[in-house]
């Protein structure tokens, strides 16, 4: 056999490429599946050379290993990243003393000083077997799950450059060509150059060689670390399972903050990845990552509280189902392995800690995934490793899927495509007829164990297979459509939706179609490090007889035949949520292809396919009243067919409005299929837990076809019906208002009146809905209808001034209403001529007076107002409010429009109505600090002001009504320092006499305030205390400059006291200060 070293071929990038050798290629396929062990047994006496090429051919080969060993991201983007730090250090020569011993590899790299640190030299040391490593050591301490830059740096230098390494065989070997002399005088070389470290050892195993009974002595031969390993070691990479572990345990404290969500979402990627890789450290990082998850402390804090977990953990968790379902899906696993898996899988399921499969451990309603009894409580219990438990049920024998995945041509013969077939669709074309999320894990198994050819195969059987079914659903459609359309509900549904499933078959589905149609090196960083999204290509599909066909007209097709099916809302706020986030997932990844002609004529033949399928298409003219709403999906294909085919985006978008579950509950019958157990609430919607963002969903669909309608009439009112139809959100129809009436209104461009006019008659509607309920927002919900019809324009002011009671209360039209309507601002805008401005002033005034009439207490002072410059308007509303004064409104309503009537300059009309306030006023003896106390004062000095006459009109009502001894002296006070009929009022003559207490009215007054005085102090010395004594002095002290007043007034309040002395004797203390200061 000719054997020669490696020249050019082994060189990346080089232009002339030699043949390998046949030594070279068998040494390659050895080197790579037999332990050296295997080799050694199998051959007494293996050549020098032949050795030589297998230990060289060892060493792993491929950089995009050491990447996965060395870094999270699987292509290293950051400069942190070991594997990039690595890279550096190789390329600017730190990497030395490089020596391949048997399977060993060592050598030194040195981290080059910086500002901060000094230079530094690490020893490196990696083992390694059938092209991979399979330990590592370096001096600078490195504790992680990855490899240091140090050993990245090592490792990529003997794949580069492996012709600069020096190679030698197995230590083994070297030694067992060294004659006796040689041998010792290499051990004496050796302990003396390292004779601190070694010299200890040496004298042990000396001691034990020397010693026949030892231990050393009962084997044959001694160990080599450098000879490889042995056969029956596991052939894997070094993975540092403890590192792994405490990783996991140290983001799960974390609780999902500080970014350990996305480090434990980076630990589930890298599992992907070597997965991918067919590396067998995949199950075991994943075993390790979940035996940590099982561990969590939290579990059990959850469970015990009936709390749920928060979204991020809930998704972490999914995550780890699927995974399961991933690896126990290799289509080439070994059946121990398997049954290792199943073990572990049921052993954790069967923990109370385990999470459900349908979200967390509170009170919420069993998940339907399988159509069982509506009774029944026996329901398996569902865990997160459900699904891999199930999935280790599968099996890759089945000869129709062998056939599929293997060969891009299988085709039934075309003799044999009459007929039904459940192999074949009519085109020959093969289907697999399995449960679509089990056969989607199948392509996602094959996808991630890195047989994609495969999983491409077998999605594409998939499809064809959705797309007969889909053909046959429409057939059964036509022949029942009249009968559903009469009913207008159907029962017919699916009860395990497929987007929001654990096992996202729709997301697979797209992932693997699209990822054979990125264009290499797509997905890169822009300058401000934001990742730009992939670009695709067509890529025709293999072996298909429709030349138009390609795998990204395929994905598209799949996402939305996935999107558009109808199905039953689940149960469980977290199944809900998923469906809803998962949704969101399939829109935004469609959103990043770019639509040529192709993928348009896919968009229209999927969206005419799901209006006309019936109760099978969530966009069918039918659907169940619990059905997912379609309107995330209608949004996005609206927005994608607008451009194309407006009249089918239109039609698409206005089917999608509808949210049945919303209107008034369907019968019963409509319901019953019997072997559909839906468990249908009987109240309205209990089990909706994500309502208000399908509700919020429906309107920003809403908002998109009114955007898009602007300047259409026609269209903007079919969109209008449609929202008046079916949202029945008053908040949500005043969002689209405000949103309507921004896009009318451009700032630089005049406003769009079509669009104007649908944002005030939704606004009109949402009057309507929130007049006779209370709303938080319904303040500024009127102000800005009154905006937007001025915007519209004089017509729409005058329409809602006009029909005020069924859009506003009678304090909303006056007081904000027809007070903006009025406003200086609102003429200006409107540029009003004179017989226009009196229109509107006039239905002003009338709007006015009728809720004057309906709400008197709190419309009539409004009402004057807005009809001052009326006289017969003015009159009228003065009119309503004496009728009204007398039984509906409270005193100090009254105060209010007496004091208004004084500042206009009615005088004798404030007077009256100020009577009219005394008249439903009572001031008790105590309530010397009462609001109402300053419009008595004011309403008695109005009547002194006016004359002698008001005065003695207004005082018995005074006296009738106040009995405050305080408030009582001081109108006494304030009516003897002046004259009375100072107010000037025409024809009045003033005598500017003060007016005496002895005679009327004063009189009347003085004796109620004495009189109030006494009653006063019989009842605050009732419940007297002795720190109030000095008070209630004074409170003397001013009764008897009131009785003093009197002409006998110093005997009575003489006889006074008296008599409290003689009452209150007991009082000791008190009475002391009585007399001490009144004698």
């Amino acid at each position: 056999v000719r054997t020669h070293r490696p020249s050019r071929h082994g060189l990346p990038g080089s232009r002339y490429r030699s043949p390998e050798s046949l030594l070279d290629c068998a040494a390659k396929a050895v080197a790579e599946k037999w332990a050296f062990e295997r080799v050694e047994e199998r051959f007494e006496r293996i050549p020098e050379p032949v050795q030589r090429r297998i230990v060289y051919w060892s060493f792993p080969r491929n950089e995009k290993e050491i990447c996965m060993y060395s870094s999270f991201q699987s292509v290293g983007t950051g400069d942190g990243l070991p594997f990039r730090r690595g890279i550096r250090l190789l390329e600017t020569g730190c990497v030395e003393n490089v020596l391949q011993v048997g399977f060993h590899l060592s050598g030194t790299v040195t981290e080059p000083a910086t500002s901060s640190e000094p230079e530094v030299t690490h020893k490196v040391a990696i083992s390694f077997d059938r092209c991979k490593i399979t330990s590592v050591t370096c001096g600078c301490g490195n504790r992680d799950i990855f490899y240091c830059a140090h050993v990245v740096a090592l490792s990529l230098y003997r794949i580069r450059k492996p012709e600069q390494v020096k190679l030698r065989l197995p230590i083994s070997e070297t030694l067992f060509q060294m004659n006796r002399d040689q041998l010792q005088k290499l051990v004496q070389y050796l302990i003396t150059a390292h004779h601190t470290e070694v010299l200890p050892t040496a004298q042990k195993l000396a001691d034990e060689i020397l010693s026949s009974n030892s231990e050393i002595n009962q084997v044959h031969g001694a160990p080599d670390p450098t000879a490889g390993a042995s056969i029956d070691d596991d052939n894997c990479w070094h993975l540092d399972e403890d590192q792994v572990r405490e990783q996991v345990k140290q983001f799960l404290s974390q609780g999902g903050y500080y970014g350990s969500g996305k480090q434990l979402n980076s630990m589930f990627a890298k599992v992907r990845e070597m997965l991918r890789m067919r590396d067998s450290n995949g199950a075991r990082m994943l075993t390790l990552i979940t035996e940590q998850f099982m561990a969590d402390p939290r579990l059990s804090l959850w469970r015990q509280q009936g709390t749920g977990m928060t979204d991020k953990c809930r998704q972490l968790w999914d995550e780890l189902g699927a995974l399961w379902v991933c690896v126990v899906l290799n289509p080439h696993c070994k059946s121990e392995e398997k049954s290792g898996w199943l073990k572990q899988l049921k052993k954790w399921g069967d923990m109370d800690v385990c999470p459900l499969e349908d979200g967390n451990y509170g009170s919420e309603l069993p998940n339907i995934t399988n159509a069982l009894p509506q009774n029944s409580l026996s329901r398996p219990r569902r865990t997160v490793f459900s699904r891999a438990v199930e999935a280790c049920d599968l099996h890759w024998q089945d000869s129709h899927l062998q056939r599929i995945i293997s060969s891009d041509f299988y085709m039934s013969p075309s003799y044999q495509r009459e007929g039904e077939s459940l192999l074949f669709n009519p085109q020959g074309l093969p289907l697999w007829l399995d449960h679509v999320p089990t056969a989607c894990a199948r392509v996602d198994a094959l996808r991630s164990h890195g047989y994609s050819r495969e999983a491409l195969r077998l999605a594409v059987a998939i499809i064809n297979t959705l797309r007969l079914q889909q053909q046959r659903q429409m057939d059964i459609y036509k022949h029942q459509k009249k009968e559903l359309l009469q009913r207008g509900v159907t029962s017919t549904t699916n009860l395990e939706g497929w987007v929001g499933h654990p096992l996202d078959p729709i997301g697979c589905l797209f992932i693997t179609l699209t990822e054979t149609c990125r264009k290499p090196d797509s997905q890169h960083l822009s300058l401000h490090n934001i990742i730009l999204p992939p670009v695709y290509a067509h890529v025709p599909v293999w072996g298909s007889p429709d030349s138009g066909e390609s795998y990204l007209t395929l994905a598209l097709e799949v996402a939305l035949m996935g999107m558009g099916q109808q199905r039953i809302m689940p149960e469980g706020l977290y199944a809900q949520d998923k469906v809803c986030r998962n949704e969101e997932q399939i829109v935004a990844k469609l959103q990043e292809l770019e639509l040529d002609d192709l993928l348009v004529q896919t968009l229209r033949k999927q969206a005419v396919q799901l209006l006309e399928a019936g109760p099978f298409s969530g966009l069918g003219e039918v659907i169940h009243r619990e059905s997912v709403p379609m309107h995330t999906f209608a949004k996005y294909l609206f927005s994608a067919l607008l451009p194309h085919d407006a009249d089918l985006a239109y039609k698409v978008a206005l089917r999608a409005m509808r949210l049945p579950v919303l209107e008034s509950s369907a019968g019963s019958g409509d319901v019953g299929h019997p072997h559909h157990g839906i468990s249908i609430v009987p109240s309205r919607y209990p089990r909706w837990f994500t309502l208000g963002h399908l509700e919020s969903q429906q309107c920003e669909l809403a908002s998109t076809m009114l955007t898009a309608a602007k300047g259409d009439m026609l269209r903007l009112r079919t969109v209008l019906e449609a929202i008046q139809k079916n949202i029945h959100s008053s908040s949500l129809i005043f969002k689209l208002a405000q949103d309507a009436f921004k896009i009318a209104t451009p700032a630089d461009n005049p406003p769009d009146i079509t669009l104007l006019n649908v944002a005030l008659e939704l606004g009109l509607q949402v009057m309507r809905m929130t007049l006779s309920t209370l709303n938080w927002r319904r303040r500024e919900m009127v102000r800005w209808l009154v905006t937007c019809a001025t915007e519209v324009g004089l017509r729409a002011l005058v329409s809602i001034l006009q029909s005020w009671y069924t859009l506003f209360t009678p304090t909303e039209a006056t007081s904000i209403v027809a007070a903006t309507v009025m406003s200086h601002n609102t003429i200006l805008r409107l540029s009003l001529d004179y017989p226009q401005r009196e229109e509107l002033a006039s239905c002003a005034r009338t709007l006015a007076l009728q809720c004057a009439m309906k709400d008197p207490q709190n419309c009539a002072l409004s009402a004057l107002t807005l009809c001052e410059k009326d006289h017969i308007a003015f009159e009228t509303a003065y009119q309503i409010v004496i009728d009204a004064a007398s039984t509906g409104m409270t005193y100090s309503q009254l105060f209010t429009i007496a004091r208004y009537m004084e500042h206009r300059g009615y005088p004798l009309r404030s007077f009256k109505l100020a009577s009219l306030a005394m008249t439903h006023l009572n001031l008790a003896y105590n309530q010397d600090t009462h609001p109402a106390i300053n419009d008595v004062l004011w309403a008695c000095a109005l009547s002194h002001s006016l004359g002698k006459n008001e005065l003695a009109a207004i005082i018995p009502l005074v006296v009738k009504s106040v009995h405050c001894a305080t408030v009582l002296s001081d109108i006494l006070r304030r009516c003897t320092m002046t004259a009375p009929g100072l107010a000037g009022i025409p024809g009045r003559r003033n005598s500017g006499k003060l007016m005496s207490t002895d005679k009327a009215p004063l009189r009347q007054l003085l004796d109620a305030t004495i009189s109030a005085y006494i009653n006063t102090t019989h009842s605050r010395l009732t419940h007297i205390s002795p720190r109030h004594y000095g008070e209630f002095i004074e409170f003397l002290s001013k009764a008897r400059v009131t009785f003093l007043l009197a002409q006998d007034g110093h005997i009575q309040f003489d006889q006074f006291i008296d008599n409290l002395k003689q009452i209150y004797k007991g009082k000791k203390k008190l009475m002391m200060l009585v007399r001490e200061r009144f004698g």
